[in-house]
């Protein structure tokens, strides 16, 4: 089991989930922030600290948001940052790219 960032993460990026998450899994897109699905611990400290409710246990995502399960972990993958599992968030691994949905979602 794992988190999941889901759209509500876009635009807004408040970083507080960073800050708590005990294990630096939370990484830093353009538009918002993804869980690496290998490296998260399934504690749930971040869903606390998120101030837009945009955190959920990946058993637990809304149905119109499942598709963020794969945009969380496609994010590291070769088709958008190439990362694999960097093993710890660092400023090393932040970006200004975005998963192609991310990219594409409408500006609120």
């Amino acid at each position: 089991m794992t988190h999941v960032i889901t759209s509500a993460c876009i635009d807004v990026k408040d970083g507080a989930c960073v800050h708590a998450c005990p294990v630096d899994c939370i990484y830093v897109g353009g538009r918002m922030l993804y869980i690496h699905p290998d490296e998260c611990i399934d504690c749930g400290v971040c869903v606390s600290f998120c101030p837009v409710d945009a955190i959920h246990d990946d058993q637990l995502v809304p149905p119109d948001l499942k598709q963020f399960i794969a945009i969380n972990a496609e994010f590291f993958g070769p088709s958008v940052t190439g990362w694999g599992a960097p093993g710890g968030a660092s400023p090393q691994y932040t970006t200004t790219q975005d998963h192609p949905a991310v990219v594409a979602h409408r500006r609120g």
